[in-house]
């Protein structure tokens, strides 16, 4: 319901409540009515639940399929080989599970832990759970709020909204009745809103919402309704994984009916079956794209980058449109004063003269008509005012100093009605009554201006440019305070006071850009990516900021949120292109404006640091929260956490992952190649009628031995600095795109075809000698295949030596080879004839011939191309 359209009297009747707040009759009632303050979790899968759900994979169904039926032969160990790595897969799903979003958590424990409500006609403490529709809940400065509530009396209440709203500047709150409709938050100055805080004033407020039906609690609502979206990796290894089981069936199924066609034991042909499919099956995949990711979040954790969830790492990689909160994003979340106009000029805020006593004077007013105090560890007061501090101490003063030198005689705080404040103090034997506010407030009641020491009446024509300069400043999104004093006699101010002021100067403040912001949104622009600032802050500030670091130009348009009240997700798609900065945004927006990229086709990440962002956050491809200034909420809803609260991290982070994808794809050849010339070797034994080039405990060993390190290893492969001058790729694009698959295949012929060779030279001794050299040269080719997957372009020297983990799993693969080829215990268990040196060099010389051949198209076809 729109409270804050309706009056107090209104709010006070629909409740029924007095001046004595609830009885207890009315409490209990209330709660049962519009339930208690809390937020309620869904019921979560327990560990075990989540551990079982790991297993729901079409390959690993086949590997467990295949496991049981290798049990029932006999084979224990090819069962349990498969058993471990399905159950480390699992192992390692389920962690990463469990790590996952507490979002809910969070939210509950931003709510304040105790609330004063007036009950029974006494001011009581209670815990902020027991808050209810009703309460007649008192508030002041530095308490967090509980619950949503309709404000009744405001003593200069100001409300600090940027965890729920995103505007940066604390909020004046008042209690008139605004004849409006659809709102947002940011907008509702008579309402105040449970998670924020009271940075100054006092006042009295009717609890209108408790639980899921305040803000929050619809924030925790669209948390839940968020989808979390899979990456597209994710996306490729599924639809790949399902195309390669079916095709390793269709396969296996068809080598054991060719068996059986030929008379062979049923037995023995079930189990070569069974090997075949279990050899191609890339069960290490999983595995090697977990250790590859994982190393990957080590390297950008050193860059600042804490990675929640590990395919978010590649994720990054596949952006296309960054959604980027301003707020602590894009900005610094702090006021830093920018211009300032006296004199009738316009200075930089540190190019005012103090030894002039005009300048001088301006500084202290400042400083005096202030009640924000900052040190080395803390800034407590408004950030408008900290500002104020901020600018005195680039010229070397010290508040507190100055406050002792100038004390405080009177005050009027500032009222939101009024929009002003006013100070009185002992200055250079005169006493002054200090004021600042609202330009148009202060020059309604000015009647002089002092400009540069001549004290003179303030005419229309001055009064004209004084306005022109505001309007200037606000154009630029600065926020503008107007400075006055006046002379008086008296002790203590009085509203009355604040008339007859001699004007001295405007002083604009903004929250500033982040230093590498525009570096940033450029090289992102270069690497063909979007940047898009969603705040809830006012379009002529957001706008200010956004054409400052080259998110918004001449191409582009900035937008309310209002807007996309009356839109059809239809109409918002067809505008979105066209959008560089959404303005004054609930948190439903967000989740619009993510969507409606998303149904584009574009892979959106999303940055932000309030509760506010965290439903978008979470719906977005990609969500990043600050480490720093972020709310707990937001950084439990993110895939990715910056820690130096830094958006320049983040295109280091993209970087990364563009780097990641393509080494986990030139690991995902490496296998596929391999897997491929060893069922190509064997469809070509079992079509020719021909013995079986491999025993089924020779396809396990390959599996084992020459997959998962060298994978490994070119999954470790150095970042390429070239990266960021390409474009995001197409994300509807299969990870088994038509040219890789292409690709694949030849390479896995090349090897298949050196490995048939060596079984055709074995048969000239025996079956088991045939066997021997074509497992040895299947082994080693693949070992040696290794080098040519690390890259696309032709080996050099430099290359050839800068990735030392495929040097070392090189190494090991084959002294693991030479072991099972040459000693004795091992020949028996793996059925190994003896070779003689002249076959050794067979093996070796076949083994190589692969690398060869694809190094040389690849040095042909670079010469051609360049």
């Amino acid at each position: 319901m729109n409270f804050y359209a309706k009056s107090k009297d209104e709010i006070i009747h629909e409740f029924q409540i007095g001046t004595e707040g609830l009885d207890d009759i009315q409490v209990e009632n209330m709660r049962i009515k519009y339930g208690s303050n809390e937020l309620l979790e869904r019921q979560r899968s327990t560990p075990f639940i989540v551990f079982l759900l790991q297993f729901n994979d079409f390959l690993i169904w086949i590997l467990l399929v295949a496991a049981v039926l290798s049990g029932v032969l006999g084979k224990l160990e090819s069962t349990l080989v498969i058993a471990v790595v399905v159950l480390i897969n699992a192992i390692l799903g389920t962690v990463q599970h469990l790590k996952a979003e507490e979002s809910l958590s969070a939210l509950k424990a931003l709510s304040a832990p105790k609330s004063k409500v007036i009950r029974n006609g006494e001011t009581v403490t209670i815990d902020s759970k027991d808050v209810v529709v009703g309460d007649l809940m008192l508030v002041e400065s530095g308490d967090f709020i509980a619950a949503d509530g309709r404000i009744i009396d405001s003593f200069s209440l100001r409300v600090d909204e940027s965890s729920l709203t995103g505007e940066s500047v604390s909020v004046e709150k008042d209690t008139l009745l605004i004849d409006e409709t659809d709102l947002s938050p940011g907008d509702q100055h008579n309402m105040i809103f449970s998670g924020t805080h009271i940075t100054y004033g006092r006042g009295r407020a009717i609890v209108t919402s408790v639980g899921r039906g305040t803000e929050i609690g619809k924030i925790a609502t669209l948390i839940e309704e968020a989808t979390e979206k899979e990456t597209p990796l994710q996306k490729s290894l599924d639809e790949f994984g399902k195309k390669l089981a079916m095709i390793i069936i269709a396969i296996a199924v068809l080598v054991f009916a060719l068996n059986l066609y030929r008379n062979n034991a049923l037995v023995d042909a079930m189990m070569f079956s069974i090997s075949l499919a279990v050899a191609a099956i890339p069960e290490a995949l999983s595995s090697i794209i977990t250790i590859v990711l994982a190393v990957g979040t080590r390297r950008m954790a050193q860059e600042n980058a804490i990675v929640r969830k590990l395919h978010a790492v590649e994720g990054l990689g596949s952006v296309s449109v960054i959604c980027s909160d301003k707020t602590g994003t894009l900005t610094q979340n702090k006021m830093s004063v920018k211009r300032i106009y006296t004199r009738s000029q316009l200075f930089k805020d540190n190019e005012l003269d103090i030894q002039r006593e005009h300048d001088l004077r301006l500084l202290l007013m400042a400083m005096l008509c202030n009640d924000s105090i900052t040190n080395e560890h803390n800034e407590i007061g408004d950030p408008t005012e900290i500002a104020l501090v901020k600018l005195g101490e680039i010229y070397g003063m010290d508040e507190l100093e100055v406050r002792r030198q100038y004390k405080r005689i009177s005050e009027l705080p500032f009222d939101s009605n009024r929009k002003l404040m006013s100070t009185l103090h002992d200055i250079e034997g005169k006493r002054l009554m200090i004021t600042k506010g609202a330009m148009d407030v202060i020059l309604r009641r000015t009647t002089m201006i002092d400009d540069a020491n001549q004290i003179s009446p303030l005419s229309p024509e001055v009064q004209e440019e004084i306005e022109r300069m505001n309007n200037l400043l606000s154009k630029e999104g600065l926020r503008v305070l107007a400075f006055g004093y006046k002379e008086l006699i008296n002790d203590k101010l009085d509203i009355d006071d604040e008339s007859g002021l001699t004007f001295m100067g405007l002083i604009a403040m903004m929250d500033p850009p982040r230093p590498e912001s525009k570096k940033a949104v450029s090289d992102c622009r270069k690497a063909g990516i979007r940047t898009v600032m969603i705040t809830g802050d006012h379009i002529v500030t957001a706008s200010a900021i956004a054409k400052e670091i080259g998110i918004l130009d001449e191409s582009t348009q900035a937008i309310e949120g209002y807007r996309l009240e009356s839109m059809s997700d239809e109409a918002l798609k067809e505008i979105v292109p066209t959008v560089s900065v959404y303005a004054r945004v609930s948190p439903e927006h967000k989740i619009r404006i993510v969507r409606a990229w998303q149904e584009l086709g574009f892979s959106v990440a999303m940055t932000g640091d309030g509760v506010n962002d965290a439903p978008a956050l979470k719906q977005a491809d990609i969500g990043v929260a600050m480490g720093i200034t972020g709310t707990e909420v937001s950084k439990d809803a993110a895939s990715m956490v910056l820690t130096d609260d830094n958006f320049a991290t983040i295109a280091k982070a993209i970087s990364n992952g563009r780097n990641i994808y393509d080494n986990i794809k030139n690991a995902v050849k490496f296998l596929l190649s391999g897997n491929t010339a060893g069922i190509l070797a064997v469809l070509f034994a079992s079509l020719f009628n021909l013995p079986a080039p491999f025993a089924p405990v020779h396809l396990l060993f390959i599996n084992l031995v020459t997959d998962s390190l060298p994978a490994i290893a070119i999954g470790l492969e150095a970042p390429n600095a070239e990266v960021m001058n390409y474009k995001p790729r197409d994300i509807k694009e299969p990870l088994l795109t038509k040219p890789f698959a292409i690709e694949i295949l030849i390479q896995g012929s090349l090897i298949a075809s050196v490995t048939m060779v060596a079984f055709y030279i074995g048969m000239q001794t025996s079956i088991t000698t045939a066997t021997t050299m074509s497992f040895a040269v299947l082994c080693l080719s693949r070992l040696v295949h290794g080098f040519n997957c690390r890259t696309k372009e032709p080996l050099t020297f430099n290359i050839l030596f800068s990735n030392r983990y495929i040097w070392a799993a090189f190494m090991i693969g084959a002294s693991l080879l030479v072991a099972v080829l040459t000693w004795s215990p091992l020949n028996k268990l793996f059925e190994i004839a003896t070779l003689t040196n002249e076959q050794y060099l067979m093996v070796l010389g076949l083994s190589i011939i692969p690398l060869i051949c694809i190094q040389t198209v690849r040095r042909i076809r670079k010469r051609r191309y360049q």
